[in-house]
C-alpha cells in the first residue's frame, strides 16, 4: 500500500472487457497511488456474479449492482426481491447504478422510470445508498427523487455529476452527494467547476467511471482507478485547499455515505 494520501474511486467498471487482460495490475497501480478502495459497478444484473467475484478476489474492491437506464429495453426489468437478496452480500454496498438517460434512450423513458422506482424502493428497504445516472433528464429525475424521498428517505449519490445547477441544488437539499469525475477536469468544463464550487465540501465524492472519461493528462486513453487522483487535484483547486485536505474530506464523505464499508467486508 502506498504512503500517499488515501483516496477512494467511488465508481468504476472493473468487469468491463477493457480490463480483461490486466485487472490485477490495474488494481495494484491504484493501490500504489493511494487509491485505497474502489467500488466496481454492475450495470446489468445478469453480470452481477462476475462483478461480485471481482470484489471477493480483491480486498480493496467493493461493488454495487443494478440495471443501467440505457439497458432497460434490452434487459429484464430489475426485480425488487433480487436486489434485496444481493444486498446481503458483505461487499455489496449500494443499489445501482440506475436513473434516467434521455440523451441516447429517451424512447424508453417510461420503462426507465419504472426501473428507477424499483431501485429506489430497494434502497429504501435496505438502507443502502442509491447510485444515480442522470443525463438530459434533470426535471424528471428531480421530481422522482424528491417525491420518493418524501415517501421514505434514502441516501444517494449523483454519479459522474455533469448536470445543471438546479439539479445540484435540489440534490443537496435532499441530503445527497455529488460525485466528481474526469469531466470536471476537462479544460472546457468551467461551468461544471463553478457548480461544484457551490456544493458543500462534505457532500463531494470523486470517481473515475473507468474505463471512460479519463482526466488530463490521460484524456482519450483508457481510464483506470489510479487516475482518480488527477480529478481529486482539480477538486482541491476548486475548493482552494490542499490535495491532502481534499482527499481526507472525500474519504470521510465516502465512509459516511457507504457506511457498510466500515465492516471491512464482514457480514
Amino acid at each position: 500500500m502506498s504512503d500517499k494520501p488515501k483516496i477512494t474511486d467511488s465508481h468504476c467498471h472493473l468487469d468491463f472487457p477493457d480490463f480483461n487482460d490486466d485487472l490485477s495490475e490495474i488494481i495494484n497501480n491504484a493501490l500504489q497511488n493511494g487509491v485505497c478502495r474502489m467500488v466496481t459497478i454492475c450495470t446489468r444484473l445478469k453480470n452481477e456474479p462476475l462483478v461480485r467475484k471481482i470484489s471477493e478476489d480483491y480486498k480493496a474492491v467493493y461493488y454495487a449492482a443494478g440495471n443501467h437506464p440505457m439497458s432497460v429495453s434490452s434487459e429484464p426489468m430489475a426485480n425488487f426481491n433480487e436486489l434485496i437478496g444481493l444486498s446481503k452480500h458483505p461487499k455489496f454496498i449500494a443499489i445501482g447504478e440506475t436513473g434516467l438517460d434521455y440523451h441516447y434512450t429517451s424512447e424508453t423513458a417510461e420503462a426507465q422510470k419504472k426501473s428507477l422506482e424499483i431501485h429506489i424502493n430497494a434502497a429504501q428497504e435496505t438502507k443502502l445508498p442509491l447510485i444515480i445516472h442522470a443525463r438530459n433528464a434533470d426535471k424528471d429525475i428531480a421530481e422522482i427523487l424528491e417525491s420518493e424521498f418524501k415517501n421514505s428517505p434514502f441516501s444517494c449519490v449523483m454519479h459522474c455529476f455533469s448536470s445543471s445547477k438546479e439539479l445540484a441544488i435540489k440534490s443537496i437539499e435532499l441530503g445527497f452527494y455529488l460525485s466528481m469525475s474526469g469531466i470536471a477536469a476537462f479544460p472546457k468544463s468551467t461551468e461544471l467547476r463553478k457548480i461544484f464550487s457551490l456544493v458543500p465540501l462534505d457532500r463531494i465524492l470523486v470517481e473515475t467511471d473507468s474505463p471512460y472519461l479519463a482526466p488530463p493528462p490521460y484524456r482519450g486513453k483508457r481510464n483506470e482507478p489510479a487516475y482518480v487522483i488527477h480529478t481529486a487535484r482539480i477538486g482541491a483547486e476548486i475548493f482552494e485547499i490542499s490535495y491532502e485536505e481534499f482527499a481526507l474530506q472525500t474519504e470521510s464523505n465516502f465512509t459516511t455515505l457507504f457506511n457498510k464499508t466500515l465492516t471491512d467486508g464482514k457480514p
